[in-house]
């Protein structure tokens, strides 16, 4: 009997599975996460841009045109600034154009020769004409303080007048003093040391442009003779007495603008009514009134 060989057949069977690939799909999905969050934030800046700045973002995205030559004029920009229109081969935006007034300088009327003459210009002239009066009733005071002071005679008297810059004009007043009055008790005529007085105030007034207006002023104690003559007559006679006065020293008629007596209205010390400094006469030269014209020198 033949001896009969075995042949012994092995066979490998790979098995399906899943087998190891790497990480690139990480770096995938990394990748599509952040596209997608890129996406959704675009469409969040979209929903929230104004109009401006959307096409601002659809300018700078146009395409752009670059010029063929290499040359240092032909270049990118052409030989044009970024500034200039069409530099960036987009279409310029419309502008608005303001017509800006001339410069205060150069307006005016044109002469024969085509030159133009500078015309003075309203609202100038109104803060000229404001600066101007400020600078005559700084003058003014200073004027009358040293005419006080020039005459020793009047010393006593340099407590008496008052002078200050209010919003309706430079107000002069004369008042008196415990034991020192500018007038009698309940009359108009005034003492001679009054008249002195007046005659200095009306020498700086009349070399001023404006108008004047006076006032007469009494305190507070209660006054009437049998004739029913009291304060309020008083304290306007005293004004129109002290109108005679200024009018004598060279002031014209035609710059008083008003007299009138308050009585005792208008107390210089409300605190105290029947004190005696609110016993005066008040001259006000009316802010405003003097136009255009220059005060003479003081």
């Amino acid at each position: 009997m033949a001896d009969e060989s075995k042949t012994t057949i092995i066979k490998k069977v790979k098995k399906g599975g899943h087998g190891h690939h790497g990480g690139a799909w990480k770096v995938a999905y990394a990748d599509f996460v952040t596209a997608m969050m890129a996406f959704f934030l675009l469409l969040w800046l979209l929903n929230t841009a104004t109009q401006e700045q959307l096409e601002g973002i659809s300018n700078y995205f146009a395409p752009i045109s670059v010029s063929q030559s290499t040359s240092g004029a032909g270049g990118v920009l052409g030989g044009q600034s970024v500034a200039d229109s069409g530099a960036l081969g987009q279409p310029s935006q419309p502008s608005v154009l303001i017509d800006l007034p001339a410069p205060r300088a150069s307006r005016g009327r044109a002469d024969a020769d085509g030159s133009e003459s500078p015309e003075p210009l309203e609202n100038d002239s109104g803060a000229t004409a404001r600066e101007r009066e400020e600078e005559q009733f700084v003058a003014a005071e200073e004027s009358l303080r040293q005419a006080i002071q020039a005459m020793p005679e009047l010393a006593p008297l340099a407590q008496s007048l008052l002078i200050d810059n209010t919003s309706e004009g430079l107000r002069v007043q004369i008042v008196d003093q415990e034991g020192l009055a500018m007038f009698p008790s309940g009359s108009a005529e005034m003492y001679e040391h009054t008249q002195r007085m007046l005659g200095l105030v009306a020498k700086v007034v009349e070399t001023m442009p404006q108008k004047v207006a006076i006032a007469g002023h009494t305190d507070a104690v209660p006054f009437s003779d049998r004739t029913g003559y009291g304060n309020w007559e008083l304290s306007a006679d005293r004004a129109n007495a002290s109108r005679r006065v200024l009018m004598d020293a060279g002031v014209p008629e035609d710059r008083i603008a008003r007299v009138v007596g308050k009585a005792a209205e208008d107390p210089l010390m409300p605190d105290d009514p029947k004190n005696a400094r609110n016993r005066r006469i008040s001259i006000i030269l009316l802010r405003g009134t003097g136009g255009m014209e220059t005060a003479s020198d003081l």
